[in-house]
């Protein structure tokens, strides 16, 4: 097995060193545009190896794609983090033209990967990156909806006091500030509703948090938070190469699923070693309907923006 994470930043980083640590692959690729950050990187998560147990080989690259050759999976961060005040819309020019050349590339060498999106505006990006590959749908994933669940969870976690581990709870729709919908009403504590727990207030209150989540963290540290999306991107790929068949959300190809088409939003999906195998149809309320179709109209308007 071979995982490549293209983007050395620290999502990127972090994303690999998850992947390492969970020996998801005898070797992890990590590229970079910037000389010899890629290299150093892997060099420093290599010498841990030793302290850590794992024997997974981190191999570090300045812009050689054939490094990259044969790799099962393919994780793409690449592009301008956000910073304080920016909104993932904003990054829309920028970011399109680099994924579009690193989905390019890392397909001339790894026809049969699978591809994890993670470049923001996250859906968008996704689209772009299938738009410009030509592979299948299953084969490509965008990471945003594994995230935004994991931040639903640890605000509902926080407030009724207990650990994140005995929340079940999920996002769906665009991977943005306005766009995101945590589904309250599903969210669960040990199996028990957590409507039995907290008031439609604090539900709502930790709904807004949830969506301004990012946002929050770019606010406080001066960019894009790393830890959280590593860790979301990595537990995607896990569920890939050990073939988990894990449910969780998504962003993926939409064909009538939702009733949207030709879109990438955040649903419910299998995940498993050839991508993504099904979506989940969640029974929504007309409310969650609703704001799931004006979602998708917030997603198309920034595709419509793509060059």
């Amino acid at each position: 097995m071979k995982i490549t994470v293209v983007g050395a930043g620290a999502v990127g980083a972090t994303t690999a060193d998850n992947i390492i640590r969970r020996e998801l692959a005898e070797e992890v690729v990590l590229l970079d545009i910037k000389e010899g950050v890629a290299e150093g990187k892997s060099l420093d998560m290599y010498q841990t190896a030793a302290l850590l147990g794992f024997n997974t080989l981190p191999v570090g690259s300045t812009n050689d794609y054939e490094k990259t050759k044969g790799s099962d999976v393919v994780v793409i961060t690449s592009g301008l983090p956000r910073k304080p005040g920016m909104t993932r819309e904003e990054l829309i020019g920028v970011n399109a033209d680099i994924v579009k050349s690193v989905t390019q590339n890392v397909l001339k060498y790894s026809p049969k990967a699978i591809l994890v999106i993670v470049s923001n505006p996250m859906d968008t990006m996704t689209y772009l990156a299938f738009r410009e590959a030509g592979i299948p749908k299953k084969r490509i994933i965008g990471m945003g909806g594994a995230l935004d669940s994991a931040r639903f969870k640890t605000y509902l976690a926080l407030e009724m006091g207990v650990t994140p581990n005995d929340i079940d709870g999920m996002v769906i729709g665009g991977h943005g500030d306005t766009t995101m919908i945590p589904l309250t009403r599903l969210a669960t504590y040990n199996g028990i509703p957590v409507s039995r727990f907290l008031s439609e207030d604090k539900l709502a209150k930790i709904a807004a948090d949830t969506m301004v989540g990012g946002a929050t963290l770019t606010k406080l540290i001066g960019t894009s938070a790393w830890y959280a999306p590593g860790a979301a991107t990595a537990f995607i790929v896990e569920s890939i190469v050990r073939n988990q068949r894990r449910i969780v959300p998504c962003s993926v190809y939409l064909n009538g699923e939702y009733g949207q088409k030709d879109i990438f939003m955040g649903v419910p999906v299998v995940i498993g070693r050839n991508g993504w195998e099904k979506i989940i149809n969640l029974r929504l309320s007309e409310k969650e309907k609703a704001a799931f179709a004006k979602s998708a109209e917030a997603v198309r308007a920034m595709n419509s923006v793509l060059p």
